[in-house]
Parts: C-alpha cells; sequence; structure tokens
C-alpha cells in the first residue's frame, strides 16, 4: 500500500491531516491572544488548546490519548502549527508534553490511569520541573533533597525557570535520593500542586512572555506511591523525556521561521522602493533564496529525526539533537533577515517579526543549549566512526 504524502511537508497522511486540523483553528482562535496579558493570556491559551483536544496527542490511547502511542512527528507537527499563530500557545503545549511523558515512560498502571487522562484532556495543567539554580545543563547536579520518611519521601529544594509555575495542577519533580551516587541517585516524583510545601516564590519576566517562575519544595511530603519507577532512575527518565521532545523544539523553530519568511514576503512584495516592490531587487531575492532554503532543510531534519525516534532507529539521538541546533539556530537567522527585510516597521512593538524576534531566541537555550546539542553530536558521531581500511 502507497503512503500518502504530502508534496510540500512530506508528512504521512495521519500528520498531513493534523496539521490541516490545527492550521484550520488556530489563526482564527490563538492568533488574538496577547501573552502579554499574563495568566490570564496563558489560561485562555490553554482552554483553546483542551477544547479542540490537542493534549491527547501526549498520551497513548486508553489513557486520553489519540493514538496507540505517543508519536514524536504528532507533537512537532502541533508544535510547528502552533509556533506559527501563538509561541505562548505552543509553549503551553510542549509543557503539558514534557510532564506527561515521563508517566509514559515510567508511570505504573496506577499512576498513569490517575494523572495521564487529565493532562490529555487539559482538565489539569501540568510543568516538568527539573532545572535549578545551580542545576541546568548538568541535571546530574541536582541539589533537591528527597529523603525517604516512613511511607513517604521529603523533598527539600528549589525549581528554577519552570514554565507554569503558579497555574500548574501537577509538578513533575527530579530530586536527590542518594548523593553520593550523582546522576544515579536520583528519583522522578509525581508532586501535585495542592501538596503542603509547594511554594511558588517568585514569578519571571522573559523577554518572551509565558509563565515561567521560581518553586520551593519546603518539607514536601510525598507519597512513596508517586514515585515514578525507580528511586534511582529519576535521571534516565529526565533524560528520556528530553530527547523525545527534543527535535519538537526544533518544529516550533521551524514554525516561527516560516512565519518570519512569509511576512518578508509579503512586506516585499507590497513595499515600493525607487519605483518597484522590494522583490524586484536582487538583495532582496538573495535574501528570500537564503531563508526559503534553510528552512526546507530545518524542517527535513526535523521530521526526519521525528520518524528516526518513532520507529526507534539507530542514531535517533543524535538526529534530534542536529534538528534542534540546526533548526533554531536557522530560525534565528530567519527571523533576523525577516526583519531586516520589513526594515523600521519590522522594529515596531507588537509586530509579527518584532514579537518573533523575541520569541525564537529561547529556542536556542531550553531543553539543551546549542552547545550541548554540538557535545552530544560529536560524542555520537565520534563514538560509531570507523577508520576504513
Amino acid at each position: 500500500m502507497t503512503r500518502a504524502v504530502d508534496r510540500e511537508f512530506g508528512l504521512p497522511a495521519p500528520q498531513l491531516r493534523l496539521r490541516r486540523e490545527v492550521y484550520g483553528w488556530a489563526e482564527a482562535e490563538l492568533g488574538g491572544i496577547d501573552a502579554a496579558a499574563g495568566d490570564e493570556a496563558a489560561r485562555a491559551a490553554f482552554g483553546k488548546l483542551a477544547e479542540h483536544g490537542v493534549f491527547r496527542f501526549v498520551a497513548p490511547r486508553g489513557l486520553g490519548g489519540a493514538r496507540g502511542r505517543v508519536q514524536v512527528r504528532d507533537l512537532c507537527v502541533i508544535r510547528e502549527t502552533l509556533a506559527g499563530v501563538s509561541p505562548l500557545a505552543d509553549t503551553l503545549f510542549a509543557v503539558q508534553a514534557l510532564a506527561a511523558h515521563p508517566l509514559v515512560l515510567a508511570g505504573n498502571p496506577g499512576q498513569q490511569r490517575a494523572y495521564l487522562p487529565a493532562l490529555a484532556s487539559g482538565r489539569a495543567m501540568g510543568a516538568f520541573a527539573l532545572t535549578e539554580p545551580e542545576a541546568g545543563s548538568d541535571p546530574a547536579a541536582l541539589r533537591l533533597r528527597a529523603r525517604k520518611r516512613g511511607g513517604a519521601y521529603v523533598l527539600d529544594g528549589v525549581k528554577s525557570l519552570i514554565s507554569n509555575a503558579g497555574l500548574a495542577d501537577l509538578y513533575m519533580v527530579f530530586g536527590s535520593t542518594h548523593p553520593a551516587r550523582k546522576g544515579n541517585g536520583i528519583g522522578a516524583f509525581v508532586v501535585e500542586a495542592s501538596a503542603p510545601g509547594v511554594v511558588v516564590r517568585e514569578r519571571l519576566a522573559l523577554v518572551s512572555p509565558h509563565p515561567i517562575g521560581t518553586v520551593g519544595f519546603e518539607g514536601c511530603r510525598v507519597p512513596e506511591s508517586q514515585l515514578l519507577g525507580d528511586a534511582r532512575g529519576g535521571l534516565g527518565v529526565a533524560l528520556a523525556t528530553l530527547e523525545a521532545l527534543r527535535c519538537s523544539v526544533g518544529a516550533a523553530a521551524v514554525g516561527m521561521a516560516g512565519r518570519a519568511l512569509a511576512e518578508a514576503i509579503r512586506h516585499a512584495r507590497r513595499r515600493r522602493q525607487f519605483g518597484r516592490t522590494l522583490d524586484r531587487f536582487q538583495a532582496i531575492r538573495f535574501k528570500i533564496a537564503e531563508m526559503s532554503t534553510e528552512l526546507e532543510a530545518a524542517r527535513l531534519l526535523v521530521y526526519r529525526a521525528a520518524e528516526a525516534h518513532d520507529r526507534g532507529e539507530a542514531g535517533m539521538v543524535h538526529k534530534s539533537s542536529m534538528a534542534k541546533l540546526f533548526a533554531t539556530e536557522a530560525a534565528q537567522r530567519i527571523v533576523d533577515q525577516a526583519l531586516q527585510i520589513l526594515g523600521g516597521r519590522g522594529l515596531v512593538s507588537g509586530s509579527v517579526t518584532e514579537r518573533l524576534y523575541r520569541d525564537v531566541r529561547a529556542l536556542r537555550i531550553y531543553e539543551g543549549t546549542s552547545e550541548i546539542q554540538k557535545l552530544i553530536i560529536a560524542r555520537e558521531v565520534l563514538g560509531s566512526w570507523r577508520e576504513n581500511s
């Protein structure tokens, strides 16, 4: 049977239908939400995502999900489409996926039944609490302690730069259960926001507005039943989650870059200078050619990496790192060139290009900086390299 493939995007039929469905309502219903409105905007965007069922793709069928198993290609299609319309909505979807995936990977049947349907329906908002003030690119250096006390764990520590801080109903928290073992002594816990000892210490304002802040866990007593998997296997759960979602960051970059390119082309075809439209000038044509080529290369890398993950192919880790590295760096260049084509109009506060210029920057940092991606790629390539005899 021949697989239906879209000529432009190279997507299998299920993902192509998903793209069309999301695109069909996202522009009309998310485009007008002002991220600068803070929590109100985040709740409004989250409600729209829940209403249209996009969170169903973060869980498997039988637990509120849309398919038999979570497909990274679905996550990429949704993120690319949302990011071009509303980076706030894209972030909310991404964090929901990050919160759900540890349960998908390591949750026992009881934990999955208790939480995944709520996350998949949008009845609950999730958060992924890994980063700390002294532990970002080095997650093995976590200082949040999880001490076992009878049939519970007591969490003490601070998590920083946590998206959905103050709004989330559930936090996926990673903490040190055996400090002497470092990365081999980390546990993953499902912590409800209503639990005593969960304190939002600070809300932060970023250049790209979305709910984010610092969360303290102060003598927070968590039943042992909230531990995901083994008390020493939490780092593996965290890394596997990030590996699965990494190429979706590249997809978000593709969405933003695609929107920036569209804005640049639209402006170039309308704006007249020296008696002709900008798209008649060779300098502008060269920019459009370079932007289009980088965008296409980024999209191909992203969906190739997503397919490799869905198929369980060898090399999927460094493929995802390549996709994130190239797509996010290329998107930064594409958005910058789009703003250059628009000139002063592109700098106007609230314009599409001005917002994209702020929104795109974070993609090169979260879920592994560009520098970390280079280390992963080099490690994988050098580790598998064999000199030809």
